[in-house]
């Protein structure tokens, strides 16, 4: 069982697809993409590909090490969120080819379900309880959303209440649900030590990337210093990236099974994240594929803790979550949960048609962000 070609497609809202096909016709599926840079991904896919087509599609840890540590110059967001979208495909045709879901290739199954959790928007607290409101009704018992806007390296007592007020707000409408927010490392270590201490006495379920992962230093000393639970990781690619974090003290890893080299690292960081008691809680702001990649790592991780689902997120203009599949049902959420998938791969079937008229012409690129002064701000 040779691979004999991949492709890949961009399409709304922000997403990338990949494509691959053995020379037997099993097809698998991936999801290569870094948002904003699908263009870089593409080219790597297409690079990387030079490794991998001719080659024994079952050889999964053989062709992930070659097209890891063959190159002089490795790593990086693109090259390696391309290693995790054809890593995705490997899985889910070896999967398909067994007859078996690929957390059952990880070990089996070691739970039945496992919490759901999703976007809230708005930003300013009516809103956001209007939000928060409607996924409760939903049957969600946990959401997350921005924790502000764009922040100065100083900021105002007015706006670190805001955090809390939105905070708040959102709280009370999930009627005893759980609500995370979201910093986006646009905080400053001295920003961020304010906003927790703030919201200390009645803490969110975890406060995600306080601030940037390039500042281990900072992050260890935020999280000896709060007990509010720190989550991070959507810009870490590695088991490696990840050492500094877990020594610092975080709650909870969020590894993106597009981003860090695909379902063989990304279970590789949960085991990696279990020697230091830290729970894993993938990242997925993204599409179908990447859904369905970071349930089989939680269906087989005994650290899995919940799962991030982009079901109606903001970004997803047009098109949304289960659009491109051909049958929604193995990624529904019912009553807050997902349920253990049991089809085989990935457990999904993509609308291959439904794909390739979506094909092109998508361009979305992070937003920039000034503040008052003219200078850049974190986005």
């Amino acid at each position: 069982m040779r691979i004999a070609r991949i492709e890949t497609f961009t399409v709304a809202p922000r997403w990338q697809f990949l494509r691959m096909e053995t020379d037997d016709g099993i097809v698998g599926w991936g999801e290569p993409i870094v948002e904003g840079s699908a263009d870089v991904v593409a080219a790597a896919v297409s690079a990387l590909s030079e490794l991998v087509i001719g080659a024994d599609a079952t050889r999964i840890e053989d062709l992930w090490q070659t097209m890891t540590r063959s190159g002089f110059y490795r790593g990086g967001p693109e090259r390696s969120s391309a290693i995790a979208g054809i890593d995705q495909a490997l899985w889910d045709i070896r999967g398909k080819a067994l007859g078996v879901p690929v957390h059952d290739l990880l070990g089996g199954a070691v739970r039945d379900r496992i919490r759901a959790y999703v976007w809230i928007g708005g930003d300013d607290p009516s809103e956001i309880a209007e939000h928060a409101a409607a996924r409760a009704e939903q049957g969600y018992t946990a959401v997350k959303m921005n924790a502000s806007g764009k922040m100065r390296h100083l900021e105002s007592a007015s706006e670190i209440g805001g955090v809390v007020e939105r905070l708040h707000s959102a709280r009370e409408a999930m009627r005893g649900g759980d609500v995370a927010i979201d910093a986006h490392g646009r905080w400053t270590a001295a920003v961020a030590r304010a906003a927790l201490h703030a919201i200390e006495d009645a803490p969110p379920l975890f406060v995600e990337e306080p601030v940037l992962s390039e500042y281990p230093t900072a992050l260890r000393d935020i999280c000896a210093g709060t007990s509010v639970p720190i989550a991070t990781g959507e810009r870490m690619f590695s088991r490696w990236d990840f050492r500094t974090a877990l020594e610092a003290g975080i709650a909870l890893a969020q590894p993106d099974v597009s981003h860090a080299g695909g379902i063989s690292e990304t279970r590789r960081i949960a085991a990696f994240a279990e020697t230091y008691g830290v729970g894993l809680a993938p990242h997925s702001p993204l599409g179908p594929i990447g859904l369905a990649s970071s349930l089989q790592v939680d269906f087989a991780s005994p650290n899995a803790v919940l799962q991030e689902s982009s079901l109606g997120i903001h970004y997803n203009q047009g098109p949304d979550l289960l659009d491109y599949l051909v049958d929604p049902e193995p990624l529904t959420v019912r009553d807050g949960w997902f349920e253990r998938p049991t089809r085989p791969g990935l457990g999904i079937e993509i609308d291959e048609a439904a794909v390739r008229a979506a094909d092109g012409n998508v361009e979305w690129r992070s937003p920039v962000w000034r503040h008052e002064d003219g200078s850049l701000a974190e986005w």
